[in-house]
């Protein structure tokens, strides 16, 4: 075994506080040694490593060229180990570690964007994953053990005993055009004022696409002839522009692209009609407990609920 492997937390410790002090009585006081023990410490060092580590002058101990290579080393692995330690408490104590999250499109900006940024000042540390999918992807994927919680709309087959369940809120429907579009500035329009234009909707059986086919069939109002189906926001966006297509999409998405700073050439209709999606819900598994920090942001999410 090779002398770095015998070398001990209170050996490093004591060589990094004589090159500090350049003193060896400092030095032992600084690592709770008396002088004749910090002595014997050193030489048992040196016996370690085979040579010499410091020579003593008359201003005191100056490490010698091995020395020097002993030294930057035990201050590195020294730095590493209360850093170690800071990580684990910071682990320990909620502000530090990973946490995944997996979300449908609406909550994602409307709830999960800003937990980050209340957790980003909370626990600048905090590693986060948010992944955006369909509730049964999030739904798998939690079971797997991939997330953990997500906010989702459950199946109506889950085995409620298997999660901890949540309540959250309501989803609304808001519908995008591109900013010279016929209708984009228009005030109370029903959807009926609508029919005749091209869609962009959700697929069939997705919560949204229900609850735009459910408002038109509840208002006695045919459905578009024109649809094209997609649950991706980048096709979405990309063939609403130049164009006088219309784009369902929950309410925060549309806010955040039609009413922020991100200038995307958008606007969100006045549309009377209200279109609610069924709820969604924070979701966890009841056989896993969450982690500190985890616990931490779930806390915060459901603060911003």
């Amino acid at each position: 075994m090779s002398f770095a492997h015998r070398l001990k937390n209170t050996h490093l410790r004591l060589i990094s506080q004589i090159a500090r002090s350049g003193k060896l009585q400092i030095a032992a006081e600084e690592v709770a040694l008396s002088q004749p023990a910090a002595s014997r410490m050193l030489s048992e060092i040196e016996k370690l490593v085979g040579t010499p580590l410091f020579t003593r002058h008359a201003k005191g101990m100056l490490p010698t060229p091995v020395g020097e290579a002993v030294i930057r080393h035990a201050r590195q692995i020294l730095q590493g180990l209360d850093t170690l330690a800071m990580d684990v408490a910071n682990i320990a104590s909620g502000r530090a570690g990973s946490v995944r999250i997996g979300t449908v499109t609406g909550p994602a900006v409307g709830l999960i964007v800003p937990v980050v940024r209340a957790m980003r000042i909370q626990a600048p540390q905090v590693e986060f994953t948010i992944e955006v999918a369909p509730s049964t992807t999030l739904m798998r994927g939690l079971d797997e053990g991939i997330f953990d919680f997500v906010v989702a709309r459950p199946p109506q087959d889950f085995d409620s005993q298997m999660y901890r369940i949540y309540p959250a809120r309501n989803e609304v429907v808001s519908m995008l055009v591109y900013q010279d579009h016929p209708m984009a500035n228009r005030e109370s329009i029903r959807l009926r004022d609508l029919t005749d234009f091209e869609w962009i909707i959700q697929e069939h059986g997705t919560p949204i696409r229900a609850a735009v086919e459910t408002a038109f069939h509840a208002n006695q109002v045919t459905m578009p002839s024109q649809i094209t189906n997609t649950s991706s926001l980048l096709v979405a966006l990309a063939l609403l522009e130049q164009s006088t297509a219309i784009a369902s999409q929950s309410h925060e998405v549309v806010e955040l692209l039609a009413v922020s700073a991100l200038d995307m050439n958008v606007v969100r209709l006045d549309v009377v009609e209200e279109i609610f999606v069924s709820p969604f819900f924070v979701i966890t598994r009841a056989d896993r407990d969450l982690s500190p920090i985890a616990s931490h942001v779930i806390q915060e999410t459901f603060r911003n609920i």
